[in-house]
Order: C-alpha cells, then sequence, then structure tokens
C-alpha cells in the first residue's frame, strides 16, 4: 500500500514538473517569437495602426503598400561585372532586391570559405604536431577575445590596397579565418582517435584524402554549428558593412533600409518590411542546418 503511494506520488510530481517546464518553456517562445510577430503584421499595417497608440495586435486592413515602398524607392543593377575593361550591368531591378542579393552572397561566401579555412586549420591543430603549435593555437584565442574594432583601420587600409574597398568582397575576406570557428572545429576533431588517422596513412592515404574522406564527415556537426555561427555573424555585421561599403549598387539589405529613413520622420512601415524580408534567409539556413546545429551543441556538450 505504501509502495503504490509512492509511486502515486512520484507521478504526480512527474505531472507538475511537465506541465511547470512546458509553461516555462511556451513563455521563453513567445518571448523570442513575438518581435517577430509584431514585425510580419506590422509590414502589413497601415500607417496609422503602426503609430496608433493602441497596439493593434492583427491588421485590420492588410495591405502591400510597405513592401511597395520598399521596392519601389531606389533602383540597382542586378549585376556588374568587371573584365579587365569590359564593364558588363544587368538589368536595373528594385535596390531592395540587389541588396537582398548583395547580403546573401556576402554571407553565403563568408559561411563557405570560413568553414573551409577553420576545418582544415582545426583539422591541423588537432591532429598535427609541429613546432609552434601550441604558440599558434594560443594566438588564436587571444584573437578571439580582441573586438574588431581595434582591427578596423588595419582592415580598411588593407581592403583599399587591395582595390577591394567598396564591394562586397570588402566584407567577405575579413571574416574568413574566424578564430572562433577554428578553435570550435578544433574541439571538435581532438575527439577524434588518433588512431584513424594513422591507419590511413599505413594505407598510403594522402593528407587530402584522410581530411576529406575520414576526418570531415566525422567533424560535420562542428562545421554544421560553425556554417550558422559564421552566416549569422557575417548577415548582422552592420558595423564592418557601414565602414566598407559606400555605393548604393553594393549596400546590404540592413544598410539599404538605413539610407531610407528620413531626416525628421520614420517610416516604421518601411522598416518592418525590410525587417521581414532580411529575416527569412536567416530562417532558411537556420532550418538547414538545424540538424547539425543541435547535434553539433549536444556533442560538445558531452566532451565538455
Amino acid at each position: 500500500m505504501k509502495k503504490q503511494n509512492r509511486l502515486d506520488i512520484n507521478r504526480t510530481k512527474t505531472k507538475v514538473y511537465y506541465v511547470i517546464s512546458f509553461i516555462l518553456v511556451a513563455l521563453i517562445a513567445f518571448t523570442f517569437l513575438f518581435p517577430l510577430y509584431w514585425i510580419i503584421t506590422g509590414s502589413f499595417k497601415v500607417k496609422s495602426e503602426i503609430l496608433s497608440a493602441t497596439p493593434v495586435w492583427v491588421p485590420t486592413e492588410w495591405v502591400m503598400t510597405n513592401y511597395e515602398n520598399l521596392m519601389s524607392k531606389r533602383t540597382a543593377p542586378l549585376f556588374d561585372l568587371t573584365l579587365g575593361s569590359l564593364v558588363i550591368t544587368g538589368p536595373t531591378v528594385p535596390g531592395a532586391f540587389r541588396w537582398l542579393l548583395n547580403t546573401v552572397f556576402m554571407s553565403t561566401m563568408s559561411m563557405l570559405l570560413t568553414c573551409l579555412t577553420a576545418a582544415m586549420a582545426g583539422y591541423a591543430l588537432a591532429k598535427k604536431r609541429f613546432y609552434g603549435r601550441g604558440i599558434l593555437f594560443s594566438l588564436i584565442v587571444c584573437a578571439m577575445a580582441l573586438p574588431k574594432q581595434v582591427i578596423l583601420i588595419p582592415l580598411l587600409r588593407e581592403m583599399s590596397a587591395l582595390g577591394l574597398y567598396d564591394t562586397i568582397w570588402a566584407v567577405i575576406v575579413p571574416i574568413v579565418g574566424w578564430p572562433f570557428g577554428v578553435f570550435l572545429i578544433k574541439q571538435f576533431a581532438e575527439g577524434i582517435p588518433t588512431e584513424m588517422v594513422e591507419a590511413c596513412r599505413i594505407d598510403g592515404a594522402s593528407e587530402w584524402r584522410t581530411f576529406t574522406d575520414v576526418m570531415f564527415p566525422m567533424i560535420k556537426p562542428g562545421v554544421g554549428a560553425c556554417a550558422i555561427f559564421t552566416f549569422i555573424n557575417s548577415w548582422n555585421d552592420y558595423f564592418m558593412q557601414l565602414i566598407m561599403l559606400m555605393s548604393t549598387k553594393e549596400l546590404t539589405i540592413s544598410l539599404g533600409i538605413a539610407t531610407m529613413q528620413g531626416e525628421n520622420s520614420t517610416d516604421f512601415g518601411l522598416l518592418m518590411a525590410g525587417s521581414a524580408l532580411a529575416s527569412v534567409p536567416i530562417i532558411i539556413v537556420f532550418l538547414i542546418f538545424q540538424k547539425y546545429f543541435t547535434k553539433g551543441i549536444t556533442m560538445g556538450a558531452v566532451k565538455g
């Protein structure tokens, strides 16, 4: 009888625990999702509802005016390629579309190049024994604590010397070799048995073959987590974009929206439409890499 009572008490405690956990998770999810809901619904509201002192939770009239203003205020060529003295310019499109294309290209290239360099550097630091390895890794860790604002002037002069200033590559190149990415992949590679690398050497596999066929598939969760971090970091790096980009056709979506604000007034509907448009690629990337991101964080927690 006492045993049955204890089981009933334990079941009751478990149910209460799950109910409380569900409520807390729901509150946290609501806190994070509400700003996104407000931006998306606000982008379809008329100006009077956006500026209303009483919050309008659901638009009484769904309009596309804000998106039309976003697409019609500025124009830019879809692309422009320079091949020596030959300049190829694409058709004229809404400026917001070109800015979004620039931002997607910038973040995607930064993600790919950073993941490639971080994976190779992390593998070398984790599995190779060479002189100065510890010093090199210490410098990378120290670089993680160095604010980007400290090295902004040298970066600006470097991009100017390379002829990349006011091009989208001026924002991409400084991100490649991100110290945190190298550190993240290195920690994942540390957990892979060294015997596997030695077995590849005995079988006659080259270093590149060992990396691509053995190591890379095993550190893929870490690369997935690095990809998400790099994409979001590149997408949200407003300060670097503000310093490196000047021309209208080279702007990112966040810079382009900022240039549309008036000096004495702010069109909040236009800002919400631009913010909603800019959030779509990030959501898509997270959904694609969610499995690797979750697995990577879990593996890192187990190793810790």
